[in-house]
């Protein structure tokens, strides 16, 4: 009999922030990362352990576009479990206002910041960033993406 104990297993998990405007959303365009370079995503970032997933939002806001969002500006509106490689678990929130401009605070990382309708993302979004931002517009709050089984997609 195996006496030792199997350890469980681990997931990474992220939140991205859904920037909204006038109808439209803030992507960043990947660079110098090793993942996606020269597409499009939101701003979005690991959870670090030890906080919540909004309070991790509201770093990530800080850390990647410069900007202080406030606790009542930020809505879960989506999970996501996802496989590509690797398996995680993200969460998406909507920001509604935030305080200060928006500005590229990881130059080396992105090297754009603009603002897109959801009808019409560019072709190099990523790709189950882009399956978000449809569940987002079309009120989908759960979904699995990039597994085998075609049920799940």
């Amino acid at each position: 009999m195996n006496t030792a104990a199997r350890e469980r297993f681990r997931l990474v998990s992220a939140v991205h922030l859904f920037f909204t405007r006038d109808g439209e959303i803030l992507l960043q365009r990947r660079c110098n990362t090793g993942y996606e370079d020269g597409n499009y995503s939101v701003p979005a970032g690991h959870l670090d352990g030890g906080e919540s997933v909004i309070h991790a939002a509201i770093r990530e806001a800080r850390e990647e576009v410069g900007v202080e969002v406030p606790l009542d500006a930020i809505r879960a509106v989506g999970v996501m479990h996802w496989k590509a490689g690797d398996e995680r678990i993200d969460f998406f929130v909507e920001v509604s206002k935030w305080k200060g401009e928006i500005i590229n605070s990881e130059p080396r990382k992105c090297d754009r910041l603009d603002w897109f309708r959801v009808s019409a993302l560019p072709t190099n979004t990523v790709p189950y960033i882009r399956r978000a931002l449809q569940n987002y517009t079309s009120g989908t709050w759960f979904d699995c993406y990039g597994w085998d089984d075609a049920a799940t997609e």
